[in-house]
Order: structure tokens, then C-alpha cells, then sequence
């Protein structure tokens, strides 16, 4: 696979390049900012001893994740974020060496569902 046909990006929206911060970048800092927060609010999910908080803290992570989600979804859209197309080949290959590990532990030989 050359170099071009393993990146996924649509066309770059231009932004000025100078000192000041664009939009790109003001984006790129949100969505940095929400994937840290999620982080840390699933960290507080696991940690929770009260039910009602648990459940307040369930509802913010839930909003800040779909925040991050339409950030990248931002990002993505205007050529700012990138991604790399996956090789079939190392996809089967992982396939198939989590399916012999799963028929291995699986008291009915096969791959559990």
C-alpha cells in the first residue's frame, strides 16, 4: 500500500499560519481538552461509591463525549485530522491469532459469541 492510499483525510480547510492561534487550532486544543476529561470522568466512573454520583458523573461523561465526538467530527471534516487506513493483511492476521485464543479458553472448543 503506497503512502497515499494509507491516509483517510478530506481536503484541508485553509487557515492563516502565523502567531495567533486559528481555527485549527483552537479546535485541535477543545478536542485534546475532551479527550483528557473523558479519560479522567471514566476514571471517576470506576472510583464512584454513591449511586448518584455515579450517575451524575455518567451523565457528564456521556456529554463530553459526544463534545470530543463532534469535535473530531469538526477536525475530521475540514482536512484537519487524519487517519491511517489499516492493512487487510495485519487485520486477518489479528483475526485469527484472537480466535485461537479464544477457542483455546472456550470449554466448548470454539470461538465464544
Amino acid at each position: 500500500m503506497d503512502n497515499n492510499q494509507s491516509k483517510i483525510q478530506n481536503p484541508a480547510t485553509q487557515v492563516q499560519k502565523n502567531s495567533q492561534m486559528n481555527d485549527r487550532d483552537f479546535v485541535n486544543d477543545l478536542l485534546s481538552t475532551e479527550k483528557y476529561m473523558t479519560g479522567s470522568y471514566s476514571t471517576a466512573l470506576n472510583e464512584a461509591s454513591h449511586q448518584a454520583l455515579y450517575q451524575d458523573i455518567l451523565t457528564i461523561t456521556n456529554e463530553t463525549q459526544q463534545a470530543q465526538r463532534d469535535l473530531y467530527n469538526l477536525m475530521f471534516k475540514n482536512g484537519w485530522y487524519s487517519l491511517e487506513a489499516a492493512d487487510t493483511q495485519k487485520l486477518q492476521q489479528s483475526y485469527q491469532q484472537f480466535s485461537n485464543y479464544i477457542g483455546q479458553q472456550s470449554p466448548y472448543g470454539g470461538v465464544s459469541q
